[in-house]
Formats: structure tokens, C-alpha cells, sequence
């Protein structure tokens, strides 16, 4: 038999087990109602809190079975500055859930993208790194025409060798019809100069927006917005500065760019050769005055080119401001004494012509100077002496045009039509430096390039005028290899500013 007091013990020790079990219980539902229906709940601030949560927490999922760099410190910096960015292009509507959406900067793009909710957003990489990067290259995406609604290309053009090649891409892949846009980050674009460059590479989008925000170093970028439509054409094909300009005009050239030029020498010099050698020191130069980055090559074309140290090495490729770009040189020379100089020059395409406004043969007379192993005002032929002693060679027009020079060799040669074969070597989209010193064969060929608008493919000229000029051998008397005057040769200086083009006096 059990004692009655052990019985009552056993009682309230059962009893007191089933009080907690019902104050648990209890405690869990004021917890379930507190969250799903209370006050809380109601709070329109809480939900997007967590929905965002819940989303960047279902993105940082992919980061764990990813590379280690995906996992830094500064990595998860560069996806909150991206996310930033892009999170006013989801309040306009541009971007959504479901949109298929490119980044051509990196995998921190795509993942700040996931974290907004655009759950499919892909970087494209070198290399394939699931499941935020597919492989693929500048010059080709991999993606289907017109197939892609956002694309955020970051900086990735600011930092491609082949910025042409990805921008034609970036176009290719966006969707027509107002449907598609192509979002570019740039330190560039600052200036109406580089700005026009861009479009250029983007002729199938048009600018949408444009926006100043600071970048991650603490430096300006624009943020440029394009937008597809289907009524322009995809291809790069011309555009209005590819040398279709007519008129004397081109007219999409800054003018604000040209006010900020030297101005051009409007009193004729008393003594030329010093003047003009000093003016020099005073020229601004475009990649001085514009950043030249948005271009799909770059060009030099030096007409009367003489030997490679005349201006190609001595002057070209030592200071003229390159920004770091890397140009195709042409050299258009006749003067066969100084075709074997180039035979050893690495990087220069010579032309061995005249530079005329026709393809003919023509009569090509060389003044010779006084070098080594020549007398001054020597005759002989065949290219006698060594070719730093030789004069410029000119066109000789007509049969009797001499009086006054001292012609050591005349020669037939070779020439081409400078306007058309510019034509057809360059395009709107690339950067063309020339410099022309042709012996008064500029007021030709001048003329005949703003007739073509083969001149708006210049971006920066380098003239040198020939004129009557005061002889320094002789005061008070006038050169008579030219019958052009100082007044003609600033008439054409300022008729190539008004046309459009950066153009400078050159000695």
C-alpha cells in the first residue's frame, strides 16, 4: 500500500508539468500571432525590409561554392556600390524581376543585380564561373541578337583594348524598340568632343539620359543611359563625320573645341622661319583638350612625309600627346631617295606617290639642297647624294613652271587621290592626325578634301602654307617658288576652322 503523502507528491509534480507545458505553449502562439497578424506586420516598412533580406540572402547562396576572391571584404564593397547604382534604374522601370540582363564589368555587377531581385542576371568573364559568369570575349558576346533587355557594361569600355568591337556587341544583344538599354559607366564623355566619339561606336542607340556620380576612388564618372531602337540601323555603318560631308561643313564637329586653339597668326611675319618655328611652343594640341579614348583606331598620315626623322620620328612619335594610344603611320613620299629609309621602319606604311587630286602620273621635280657630296644648286640625277641634302620635292603642274628654282632632278611619278584613298582607309569612328607639307600642292588637295568631306575625317590637321614668303638669303625680296600669297594662305586656315577642323599653322 503507498503512503498517502507520497501519492499527494506525484500529484503536484504531474500538475506542475502540465501548467509549464500549457505557459509554452502558450508563449509559442503569442509568438506566431505577434508576427503573422499583429501591428508589425501592418508596417509597410517591414516586408521590403525582409523580402530584401530574404533575397540577398538567397544571392549570397551562389557565393559559397564560388571562388574565394567572390567572398572579400572589398568584393562585397564593389557589389553594394554597384547595387547603388542600379537600384534607380529598377524604380524607373528599365530593369525588372524577370529581365535578362548582361554586366560586362565583373561578377560583383550580376550579383549586386541578383541581390536587387533581378534573379537571372549573368557577367560575362573570360572564363565561366557558374553560376554568375559565362564566358565570352569583346568581340563576341555570348548571346543572341536583340535578345537582351539591360545591359550594364560598368567601366568595361573605359578598360577594353577593343572598345569598337564591345560597344558593337553591347548594341548587337540589346533589344529594339525602346525595349532595351545599354547603361555605360566612363571617366570619359566629359566633353561634347569625346562624347560625340562614343555615339559614334553606338550607332544604333541613341542617348537616352546622362547623369555625374562619384566614383569608387573618389573620382567624376557620367553615367551615359542608351536605348535601342528598331528604326536605326545595327550595323557601324557611316555616320555623319565618315566623310560624307559636303558643303564645306562638318557638322558635327565642336566648335567650342576650335575656340580653345591657338589663334591663327594674322599679320604676315617679317622673318617666317623664326615665327612660325615658334609658334609651335604655342599650340594646343586635341588629346590637350579632349579625351580621344572613344575611338576605334588611331591614325597618322604624314603627306610629304621626306625621310622618317624629318617629322615622323623627330617630331610625331616624341611629342605629340598620344594618350597612351598606339597609331597606324602612313608616310606619303615620292621622293624615291627616301623609300630605302623606310624599308628598316618598323610600324610605318609608305606611299610611294604624290598626293593629288586624281590617280595619274605626273611630272615631279626635287630641288636639291646643299648636303654632303652635293655643290649648292648642283644639277644630277638618280637620287646623287645623301637624301638629308635633298630639297622637297613639288608637282611640277606644267611644262616651264621652273623660273627661279634651281631643279636638280625631275621625274615622273606616281599619284593618287588623297580624298578618296582617306575615304577609304578611315571611318568616322577613328582618331586621324595628318600633317601636310606638299609644296603649294595644298591649295589643291585642301580644296578638293572639303569638296569630298573626305576633311571631316580629320581630326587634327598640321599645315604648313606656302607662299611668297620674304627670302632670309635675300631682304626685301620675295620667294618666287610660290605665287600664292600670306593673306590666301590665312584665308585657308580660316576657312578650315569654320568648316569644322582643328587645323594649325605648321612650319
Amino acid at each position: 500500500m503507498i503512503p498517502a503523502g507520497r501519492v499527494s507528491l506525484t500529484r503536484a509534480v504531474l500538475l506542475l508539468g502540465v501548467v509549464a507545458l500549457g505557459l509554452w505553449l502558450l508563449t509559442v502562439e503569442l509568438a506566431v500571432v505577434g508576427a503573422g497578424g499583429g501591428s508589425a506586420a501592418a508596417d509597410p516598412a517591414v516586408l521590403p525590409a525582409a523580402t530584401g533580406k530574404r533575397r540577398r540572402a538567397h544571392a549570397q547562396a551562389v557565393v559559397r561554392r564560388s571562388p574565394d576572391a567572390w567572398r572579400t571584404r572589398e568584393w562585397r564593397r564593389a557589389v553594394d556600390r554597384h547595387a547603388a547604382v542600379l537600384r534607380r534604374h529598377l524604380a524607373d522601370g528599365m530593369l525588372a524581376a524577370s529581365s535578362v540582363a548582361v554586366c560586362l564589368g565583373g561578377a560583383q555587377e550580376a550579383m549586386a543585380l541578383r541581390e536587387l531581385g533581378v534573379v537571372g542576371a549573368v557577367a560575362v568573364a573570360r572564363e565561366r564561373s557558374p553560376p554568375l559568369a559565362v564566358a565570352g570575349h569583346d568581340r563576341r558576346l555570348p548571346f543572341p541578337d536583340s535578345s537582351v533587355d539591360f545591359v550594364y557594361a560598368g567601366r568595361a569600355l573605359d578598360f577594353s583594348e577593343r572598345q569598337a568591337d564591345l560597344a558593337g556587341e553591347a548594341a548587337r544583344i540589346v533589344k529594339p524598340d525602346g525595349h532595351g538599354h545599354l547603361v555605360v559607366l566612363t571617366s570619359g564623355a566629359s566633353d561634347a568632343y569625346s562624347l560625340r566619339s562614343l555615339q559614334s561606336i553606338l550607332p544604333s542607340l541613341r542617348l537616352l539620359r546622362s547623369r555625374v556620380i562619384n566614383g569608387a576612388d573618389g573620382s567624376t564618372l557620367r553615367e551615359l543611359v542608351f536605348r535601342k531602337h528598331a528604326d536605326i540601323p545595327t550595323t557601324t555603318g557611316t555616320s555623319p563625320s565618315n566623310g560624307n560631308n559636303s558643303g564645306g561643313t562638318c557638322a558635327d564637329r565642336d566648335r567650342k573645341l576650335i575656340g580653345l586653339a591657338e589663334p591663327l597668326i594674322r599679320d604676315e611675319p617679317a622673318k617666317p622661319w623664326i615665327t612660325l618655328k615658334r609658334n609651335i611652343k604655342n599650340i594646343r594640341y586635341l588629346p590637350a583638350l579632349a579625351d580621344i579614348g572613344f575611338k576605334r583606331r588611331y591614325v597618322y598620315v604624314d603627306v610629304g612625309a621626306r625621310s622618317y626623322g624629318s617629322s615622323i620620328g623627330g617630331w610625331f612619335r616624341k611629342q605629340y600627346p598620344k594618350q597612351n594610344h598606339t597609331f597606324e603611320v602612313f608616310a606619303v613620299e615620292a621622293d624615291p631617295a627616301f623609300h630605302a629609309d623606310y624599308a628598316r621602319r618598323r610600324g610605318v606604311a609608305l606611299l610611294p606617290y604624290a598626293a593629288w587630286v586624281r590617280n595619274e602620273t605626273l611630272t615631279f621635280e626635287i630641288n636639291d639642297g646643299p648636303g654632303p657630296g652635293k655643290k649648292k644648286g648642283g644639277g644630277g640625277g638618280g637620287g646623287a647624294g645623301k637624301p638629308n641634302g635633298r630639297g622637297m620635292g613639288r608637282i611640277r603642274r606644267a611644262a616651264g613652271e621652273t623660273k627661279g628654282v634651281s631643279s636638280g632632278e625631275v621625274r615622273r611619278v606616281p599619284a593618287f587621290d588623297l580624298a578618296e584613298w582617306l575615304k577609304r582607309t578611315a571611318s568616322g569612328q577613328d582618331y586621324v592626325v595628318m600633317k601636310m607639307d606638299v609644296e603649294g600642292t595644298e591649295f589643291d588637295l585642301v580644296p578638293r578634301m572639303i569638296d569630298t568631306g573626305a576633311i571631316c575625317l580629320v581630326d587634327e590637321l598640321f599645315l604648313e602654307c606656302h607662299y611668297n614668303r620674304w627670302q632670309r638669303c635675300c631682304p626685301g625680296e620675295r620667294s618666287p617658288k610660290y605665287s600664292n600669297t600670306y593673306a590666301e594662305c590665312l584665308e585657308l586656315f580660316t576657312s578650315l576652322r569654320k568648316s569644322g577642323v582643328l587645323v594649325h599653322q605648321w612650319w
